[in-house]
């Protein structure tokens, strides 16, 4: 009886705790999240946002979004820039966590060295970028012209053919260290005495890596690829500082086309629109991932 009551104790204690939390979420996260689809189907302008009474559109925002050639240009960028970050950070960063899972010296001093891009502000690492990639006196174009690569300064920023390059490089120079620093942590949970017996079996390095290295590194591989894909779907400041969307809409992705609609525009049923369908595509990979971790488990 008395064990009883101190494990009913302890739950109360436990809910106790987590209860500020919850509160904060439901709060600063859920009701956003709630009063944006709610707008999502309301006639909402500059003159009716402070209105308590709105006209109901129904899909009409919605359908004016799919109408509209902007938004399948900013969907189909989002997936470009989206899919570009992914293959660069993953690929140098599961590189650099190889490299870094061995033990030498100054190893942990490059490490942390390298992790600072990552600790930088995006808006930070924008500027910079956004500096470096500038026609007139921008050290890209500085070092190309010097090594004699390219014979007049290249607009990076200001063609609409390879403005979306530079955002892909400016955001794997940030992605590389959080997907090294994930992929390393895994590395160096896989058992060393299982490397030793496949040594003794006569297994080769290639043969190693690609029959225990991958399989056991498998999970954090898919928590690494959907943590990044969620990171950079959503992108907004990075973009938003270096290019605007631009030019014109070379660079323009579904974050970026919201804001326009809502803080620009003042359409704030379609702004809201847009930026429920990058919740419902960022919802749906969620459930992919989940779906997937479940079945491995089971398996």
């Amino acid at each position: 009886m008395g064990q009883n009551r101190r494990e009913r104790q302890e739950q109360l204690l436990g809910y106790c705790l987590i209860l500020p939390a919850v509160i904060y979420m439901l709060i600063f996260i859920g009701y956003p999240i709630v009063y944006n689809w709610i707008i999502s189907f309301q006639v909402v302008t500059a003159k009716t946002l402070g209105s308590k009474v709105r006209e109901l559109a129904g899909f009409g925002n919605y359908k004016a979004v799919f109408a509209e050639g902007t938004f399948w240009e900013s969907l189909l960028h989002t997936f470009i820039y989206t899919v570009g970050c992914l293959v660069i950070q993953f690929s140098l960063g599961f590189v650099f966590a190889v490299f870094f899972a061995k033990k030498f010296t100054l190893s942990k001093y490059i490490r942390g060295f390298i992790v600072i891009s990552w600790m930088l502000p995006v808006t930070v690492t924008a500027l910079v970028f956004k500096f470096m990639f500038a026609e007139g006196n921008g050290i890209i174009n500085t070092i190309l012209l010097g090594l004699h690569i390219i014979r007049k300064p290249i607009g990076w920023l200001l063609n609409g053919n390879i403005a979306m390059l530079g955002l892909i490089i400016a955001n794997s120079w940030v992605g590389i260290p959080f997907n090294m620093l994930l992929l390393t942590t895994g590395l160096n949970n896989i058992p060393g005495d299982i490397y030793e017996a496949a040594s003794i079996d006569g297994a080769n390095s290639i043969q190693k890596f690609i029959r225990i290295t991958i399989p056991l590194l498998k999970p954090t591989i898919m928590s690494v690829l959907v943590l990044g894909f969620v990171l950079t779907f959503k992108v907004f400041d990075l973009v938003y500082v270096m290019t605007g969307g631009g030019p014109v809409s070379a660079t323009e992705v579904l974050s970026t086309y919201s804001y326009k609609l809502s803080f620009q525009l003042f359409h704030f049923g379609e702004g809201a629109a847009v930026a429920n369908v990058l919740f419902v595509c960022l919802f749906f990979v969620a459930l992919v991932y989940l779906r997937t971790i479940s079945r491995d488990e089971t398996m």
